[in-house]
């Protein structure tokens, strides 16, 4: 069957939009049952790695055939080692635990806000210190925006800290994953590479590293693990989901939708991904929906959208088509 290019980037973007949504809910979920968050981390670097790794070392094969640099890391990576350690150490292994980890404290309405929600933020300040980017004043105005949102959320549970609460520990979790996320997204802006091939070298690098890491901890009682009390179903869940279904399927649709869309509209779609978390948690969680909450979505979502307004006026001078 011969699909569209607009069906293909409509599938791509609800895939993309339908995955991260998911993400959230499910980490949080997660977080009840019986792996703890090194276990989940594990079971996405396994569960990526699964699919990726040998596509990887096929391509890096491939290359090397052909007289061009053949990547890293045993041939794993498609990348040179310094771009791979650098981005495979802020997007594969540092996102992945502090991300996990901040689902045992806070909820998921909390992430939905914090994460994806303040990604535009940090992405931004980075790309105005490392790569010099300018920023206009509308772009400003929603980066204020997202502050006073992630103020909103993560500030009243540092509120409540004094009172004894541990949700300000999620949320702390929670933003500076997102700030690692944001280097990794800075750092493949900056040396132009293929997300695909970006993904495989972060899942490379996290599996050369974190694997026998975590084998030698848990072996020697440094880290806790309950991989041996999960049931079966609960490991090829998570294996399937947090690997193959946040790493590599929503690796490729993203970059479907980005190829169809354009970066500009494809933020734009990301956008619905705060809102539709949070309201899933509701949903399906159980977690309530208090006013905080509310208006810091609805500033984090203003602010992304003011900020993909303003990329879209140096956009079209350029030529570009969104």
């Amino acid at each position: 069957m011969h699909w569209s290019p607009r069906t293909v980037g409509l599938a791509a973007a609800v895939v993309t939009v339908l995955i991260w949504t998911s993400f959230i809910v499910i980490a949080r979920a997660s977080a009840a049952h019986t792996l703890l968050p090194l276990d989940i981390a594990l079971m996405r670097i396994l569960g990526a790695s699964c699919v990726l790794l040998p596509w990887a070392w096929w391509l890096t094969r491939r290359a090397r055939a052909r007289g061009e640099p053949g990547g890293c890391l045993f041939g794993l990576s498609p990348l040179p080692l310094r771009v791979t350690v650098q981005a495979g150490f802020f997007g594969g292994l540092m996102y992945a635990v502090l991300a996990y980890a901040g689902f045992f404290y806070a909820p998921a309405g909390h992430a939905s806000v914090l994460m994806p929600g303040s990604l535009p933020l940090w992405t931004t300040l980075l790309a105005l210190w490392w790569l010099h980017e300018k920023v206009a004043v509308v772009r400003w105005l929603g980066l204020a925006c997202i502050v006073f949102g992630d103020l909103l959320v993560g500030g009243m549970s540092l509120l409540r800290a004094f009172e004894g609460g541990e949700v300000w520990k999620g949320d702390l979790l929670f933003m500076t994953a997102a700030c690692c996320w944001a280097t990794y997204t800075v750092t493949v802006r900056k040396y132009g590479i293929d997300p695909i091939r970006a993904t495989m070298a972060i899942t490379a690098l996290a599996f050369v590293v974190f694997v026998p890491l975590f084998v030698l901890a848990t072996a020697a009682g440094w880290w806790p693990t309950r991989i041996a009390q999960a049931p079966w179903y609960e490991l090829l869940f998570q294996l399937a989901m947090q690997g193959g279904g946040s790493v590599v399927i929503s690796g490729i649709t993203f970059t479907y939708m980005v190829r169809h869309y354009g970066p500009v509209r494809s933020t734009m779609i990301t956008a619905l991904v705060p809102g539709l978390s949070a309201l899933a948690a509701v949903a399906f969680l159980g977690e309530p929906l208090h006013w905080n909450l509310l208006v810091g979505l609805a500033l984090v979502t203003a602010g992304i959208l003011l900020g993909v307004q303003a990329s879209r006026v140096p956009a079209r001078a350029a030529g570009v088509v969104q």
